[in-house]
């Protein structure tokens, strides 16, 4: 679904990404895992459109995609969640859902609800006035409602409470479950783990490991060296 290859992104004359290459199926979560400032969210932006890099190809479902526009590849069916939230503050929950519906079948304000039924109780309320776990959620769902085939998840548990952490956990397997792919970065570990089926180590805006959940259990010097595991 998802080919990158070899691609490098820069901020200005900061080279960030040497030749960053990962891919993700159909049906799959993966991990991108790393320390803060490892890359993680300059590879996730590059994929999204906001940071085009200058080499390598970026494809989806067989299409080159590298530096389209944002809004185009939404269209195309990628979301991207970013680490922020970027949550409208003053529109309300309702709002903040309707603002990014595609007007398809696929997801609607009542699946998002259904997805996050904490959401639909407090759907009037100011998403600024929102817990950050109640903002997470919003940021998820307003994703969910460009019907996207895939989800970027940019450290989704930043800053969440362990309770809040694996019911959020829960509803991304869900999220699978529904045939949405995802690429989860992520600095919280034990969280990923149990969400991923393969993972990339990116470090220093290279990727020094890639393989199974398994494989990277197993591998000590990868952990202690790159995600102070």
């Amino acid at each position: 679904m998802l080919t990158v290859e070899g691609i490098h992104t820069y901020y200005g004359l900061s080279h960030i990404l040497f030749d960053v290459s990962l891919t993700v199926s159909k049906g799959e979560i993966v991990g991108l895992l790393g320390r803060n400032g490892a890359g993680k969210s300059t590879t996730m932006r590059s994929i999204a459109g906001l940071s085009a890099p200058r080499q390598g190809r970026i494809t989806f479902n067989g299409e080159s995609v590298a530096g389209t526009e944002g809004y185009v590849l939404v269209r195309k069916g990628i979301a991207y969640v970013p680490d922020d939230r970027r949550v409208f503050a003053d529109l309300s929950v309702d709002d903040n859902l309707e603002i990014t519906f595609r007007r398809t079948t696929a997801w609607t304000k009542d699946r998002v609800y259904g997805l996050f039924p904490a959401l639909r109780e407090i759907k009037g309320r100011r998403a600024g006035h929102l817990s950050g776990g109640e903002q997470q959620m919003l940021t998820i769902g307003r994703a969910l409602m460009t019907s996207p085939e895939l989800l970027l998840l940019d450290e989704p548990t930043e800053g969440l409470a362990p309770l809040i952490v694996r019911d959020l956990e829960q509803q991304i397997l869900k999220l699978r479950d529904a045939g949405i792919s995802m690429l989860l970065s992520e600095q919280n570990i034990k969280s990923a783990m149990r969400l991923i089926e393969r993972a990339y180590v990116i470090d220093n805006g290279r990727i020094r490991f890639e393989g199974t959940v398994a494989e990277l259990e197993a591998n000590e010097e990868v952990k202690k060296k790159y995600l102070m595991v």
